[in-house]
């Protein structure tokens, strides 16, 4: 038998390849991206991974960060992973200030967990359980939950999401008319919805 033959019957004993966890992690951020822009989510991918987050999701009112995750064994079980990041040789809990949704993707059944952080930093171990019939699971009602990051900017039910982006008018122009006596500060301009009526 040659040496190439035996190195192999070492490293795969039971003639299959080993899983690649990267290469999952980068088909599952493939779904995602797939998914979201299918549901008509404007989507956008930050250069390099320095980032904490994977990609900005843009619902025209709002941007949203959002990091994925994969699993696809059962533990206990459970599907799990976690909310966390490597730091040096330790571990970080994402916060609000790093992102501001997961979203878990159990890769055998092809599920979306959709979770705003702010469930996730207080408790970042994640066990999904979308093969058993109980709903009352802790992270059940963000099965597929593609809603939250459609909501508003004004949302509050889990706090305030997304990244605000105010305009301000420069006070360089002086072929500005204001209705108004001029302003001394910064303006915001705010987004004014006119009824299709009253066009």
């Amino acid at each position: 038998m040659s040496s190439k033959k035996m190195s192999s019957k070492k490293m795969f004993p039971d003639n299959r390849p080993h899983k690649n966890t990267k290469l999952t992690g980068e088909r599952s951020e493939a779904a995602f991206l797939h998914r979201a822009a299918g549901l008509g989510f404007g989507v956008a991918k930050p250069w390099g991974d320095s980032l904490r987050y994977d990609f900005i999701l843009d619902n025209v009112d709002r941007l949203s960060r959002v990091q994925v995750k994969c699993t696809e064994s059962i533990r206990a079980q459970a599907y799990e992973t976690r909310a966390t990041y490597t730091v040096g040789n330790g571990r970080a809990v994402y916060t609000r200030a790093d992102i501001d949704f997961l979203a878990a993707h159990v890769v055998p059944l092809d599920i979306w967990y959709i979770i705003p952080v702010e469930v996730c930093t207080p408790a970042p171990m994640l066990r999904f359980y979308p093969h058993r019939a109980a709903k009352k699971m802790r992270l059940e009602p963000y099965r597929e939950a593609w809603h939250l990051l459609a909501a508003s900017a004004d949302s509050s039910a889990s706090g305030r999401f997304g990244i605000e982006i105010h305009a301000a008018a420069d006070e360089t122009y002086s072929n500005l008319t204001w209705l108004t006596p001029r302003p001394t500060g910064v303006v915001i301009l705010k987004e004014i919805v006119i009824p299709s009526e009253a066009r």
